[in-house]
């Protein structure tokens, strides 16, 4: 294995190392391809990325607590009786 034709032998931490950065290059690359391509279409696993939230969506209409209704009718109240 002291030949001048045997390949360098890596370290455990040094193939570590290596392994991060082909993975931290190969992550920066689809980012980048990401940011280049806006027309290539979104790739999701998650089944539940599609799902609809009723209770908090944009169109809901907004909930008072049950604090703020009691103000609101109070409010109402003595302005009708004004």
């Amino acid at each position: 294995f002291y030949r001048a034709s045997v390949p360098e032998q890596l370290s455990y931490e040094d193939a570590e190392e290596q392994a991060q950065i082909l993975a931290d290059a190969k992550a920066l690359k689809e980012r980048a391809v990401m940011y280049a391509h806006p027309e290539l279409p979104v790739v999701s696993k998650d089944p539940t990325a599609t799902a609809r939230n009723y209770y908090e969506r944009a169109s809901a209409p907004e909930q008072l607590s049950y604090e703020e209704a009691e103000e609101q009718a109070r409010v109402l109240a003595d302005a009708k009786a004004l």
